[in-house]
């Protein structure tokens, strides 16, 4: 999807124009994928912008960042509100929030500390990730030959850039080959997750996800979901989920920041359920909207207004 640019972006504290935000070439990140990096969405609501879960988003940063031995030079209150003004300075009243925490220029040996930790905060209009009827009619999906990788190789609790080519490649095959998203097995063949979203899947009225153990990136919108199934007393079960299952499922779905709540509709051109968004789907994709756009009660206190 092409950036519909904005004006500004935060960088190392300052706001500068949009076209000014750049790196050296030599920088360590572009060499050797020493990032970590949010997704965030902002959302326009009745009371105006609203960030989702920010202090989470935050803290998933701030503990990606310390698996990886990056100090950020900046306390979580003031990403926070760097975060809040990079939205507000844009004038933008629903956007998705790109913060990075990189290693710049210094030196280029695979060592990263002798280089500077820099910070960037994006922000810019971005719509429906995988596609404008995704949500309604559901997409097609196959399962990938590309695994996560092993839970002793790269950490998957952390997101970080260098994981993203993993993700590149199951993107890559699913859509050369028709679809519009691979969903990966892990280390041991039980499935993770998407190229860029968790998974759920419903069976006789009971949700199931793969655990953190399966290299799944401990989504915030995974979160969300776990809690939204307490408060709709959806039972679930967080637990090793086989390949199979997913041809048998009655549901399945993914969630993320960028993906929201968005239904699977066939896996490896089988058909889930009876082929379209079916009911628990649309209950949690119903609830997950009306929370985010301010359109009832902020229970969990999860709105940062701008």
């Amino acid at each position: 999807m092409a950036f519909v640019k904005a004006e500004t972006i935060w960088m190392n504290g300052r706001l500068i124009p949009w076209e000014q935000a750049t790196v050296h070439v030599l920088s360590h990140v572009i060499h050797y994928g020493s990032c970590i990096f949010e997704g965030i969405r902002c959302y326009k609501t009745p009371k105006g912008p609203a960030v989702f879960r920010l202090r989470d988003h935050a803290d998933r940063l701030f503990d990606g960042c310390r698996i990886y031995r990056m100090e950020i030079p900046y306390t979580r209150e003031e990403i926070e509100s760097a975060i809040l003004e990079t939205v507000r300075a844009n004038r933008l009243e629903a956007c998705y929030v790109r913060p990075l925490v990189y290693r710049g220029y210094e030196s280029l040996g695979v060592d990263p500390f002798p280089c500077p930790i820099d910070v960037a905060i994006a922000a810019y209009p971005w719509g429906a990730y995988l596609g404008k009827d995704a949500a309604e009619k559901g997409v097609d999906v196959m399962v990938s030959s590309w695994r996560r990788p092993a839970p002793d190789t790269l950490p998957a609790m952390a997101k970080a850039s260098a994981n993203y080519m993993n993700s590149q490649l199951i993107k890559m095959e699913a859509l050369v080959n028709g679809y519009a998203e691979g969903i990966a097995l892990d280390a041991a063949g039980y499935v993770s997750e998407g190229s860029g979203e968790n998974l759920f899947i419903v069976k006789k009225g009971t949700l199931y996800t793969p655990p953190l153990t399966a290299s799944i990136l401990p989504g915030i919108t995974r979160q969300t979901i776990v809690q939204l199934a307490q408060d709709l007393k959806v039972p679930l079960v967080e637990r090793s989920i086989p390949r199979e299952a997913l041809y048998t499922a009655d549901e399945v779905f993914f969630v993320g920041t960028a993906a929201e709540v968005t239904p699977i509709r066939t896996i490896d051109r089988v058909a889930v359920g009876r082929g379209k968004k079916g009911e628990i789907t649309s209950r949690f994709q119903t609830e997950y909207k009306s929370l985010t756009s301010g359109q009832i009660d902020d229970r969990h206190h999860w709105l940062s207004h701008v």
